[in-house]
């Protein structure tokens, strides 16, 4: 179904937040938006704690259908959602903007992985809503 929006999930490195968001996007709201992830550079691989913990968690192995990329490697997207870089995040045209403000939990606890899952589960429900 094309009338479906298609969400973008941005980061500077697509290695972590945006990639949590891609994965939980296509988890919880497939039905109404499709979810991409990308970032202004790309690291080798997504960060393996998220990894590990998304498996944990929800059954998902992202590193089976997702890989890090960027912006120029997504279509064209009728929202951007960018996770608090911390630093200018690229222009992407888009209807809608929308600025997450989630920090980077790369090097902490499981806890604060699990603390960031979740608020994205519920930040990805709610635009969900949204775009309903």
């Amino acid at each position: 179904m094309s009338s479906k929006k298609k969400v973008a999930f941005i980061c500077v490195h697509n290695s972590c937040r945006s990639q949590i968001a891609e994965a939980l996007g296509k988890l919880w709201a497939s039905d109404v938006f499709e979810s991409y992830s990308a970032g202004t550079e790309v690291k080798d691989r997504i960060n393996q704690d998220a990894v590990r913990l998304l498996k944990e968690i929800y059954g998902v192995d992202m590193e089976k259908v997702q890989y890090s990329k960027l912006i120029d490697d997504i279509p064209k997207v009728d929202v951007v959602v960018t996770m608090g870089c911390n630093v200018q995040c690229p222009y992407l045209p888009c209807e809608k903007r929308v600025d997450w403000g989630l920090d980077d939990p790369s090097g902490k606890s499981d806890d604060d992985y699990r603390a960031l899952i979740a608020d994205i589960e519920s930040k990805i429900k709610l635009l969900a809503e949204e775009l309903k």
